[in-house]
């Protein structure tokens, strides 16, 4: 697969909000905030009324990663999406209460992508991938892809909260609010990434120095591990899911 290095990345969470808090916390991650909402200031004030706290969390990260670059193709990645909003329709609609047509236009996946692209005037490609566990995966490797056509930069935003009631069950994993992106480039060098997708059983065990590098809390989402690996210089990084085995590698 193509490689590619990160031109720029930013993340968000309550109490983090800025690439050296989280570089600090990804390293010895602990609690934090369940609440929190970005300002938002570089978006206008009447489109950003109807944006919730996920929207704004995505696109806070979108402008902090996206600040002073070229326009990009920008792939939106979230497993669940705004779900929050889907409860509360679907609830209306068993209590056969009429709908807000705001809030069903923002409950799709790609309305966050649709509401930054009309902020910005900007008419590059846009993109929302939902893919279960593998989410963050499948978003890199359609990045890896459009870097393969010949598109100079991508950027590619990660986002996702708790899961409200009655489907908290179905991602226990996610404790608090977050989003993070990445402006990435092609690349060959010796900074390259590579995402690789195989089958079968892990490969050979890490050298102890892989090992010391790859312990991550049992805790950490998978999306965060990720992150961590992009910024932290490990060398690889393996995510299992089934049958499958995504190597996310850093030449050396």
């Amino acid at each position: 697969m193509m490689g590619f290095s990160v031109q720029r990345w930013a993340a968000w969470a309550p109490g983090l909000v800025n690439p050296a808090s989280w570089e600090t916390w990804l390293a010895k991650p602990h609690a934090l905030p369940a609440e929190g909402t970005p300002a938002l200031a570089a978006m206008p004030a009447m489109m950003r009324r109807r944006v919730d706290r996920l929207g704004r969390i995505a696109l806070q990260a979108s402008y902090d990663a996206h600040v002073d670059a070229p326009e990009a193709p920008v792939l939106f990645a979230s497993r669940y999406g705004d779900l929050g909003r889907s409860v509360e329709l679907l609830t209306q609609l068993a209590r056969s209460e009429p709908l807000s047509p705001t809030s069903f236009s923002l409950s799709v996946h790609n309305a966050i992508g649709a509401l930054y692209s009309i902020a910005r005037g900007d008419t590059s490609a846009y993109g929302a991938i939902a893919a279960g566990e593998e989410t963050v995966e499948a978003a890199f490797t359609e990045a890896c892809g459009l870097l393969s056509d010949g598109v100079p930069r991508v950027m590619v935003v990660v986002y996702d909260e708790p899961v409200p009631s009655p489907w908290e069950h179905f991602s226990p994993g996610v404790a608090f609010p977050h989003a993070w992106a990445c402006l990435l480039s092609a690349s060959t060098g010796a900074d390259a990434i590579h995402l690789d997708c195989a089958a079968g059983p892990p490969d050979a065990p890490f050298s102890e120095q892989e090992q010391e590098q790859e312990q991550d809390p049992a805790d950490l989402p998978a999306d965060l591990r990720v992150l961590r690996f992009l910024v932290s210089g490990a060398s690889r990084w393996e995510h299992v899911m089934g049958n499958r085995r995504w190597r996310w590698a850093r030449d050396a």
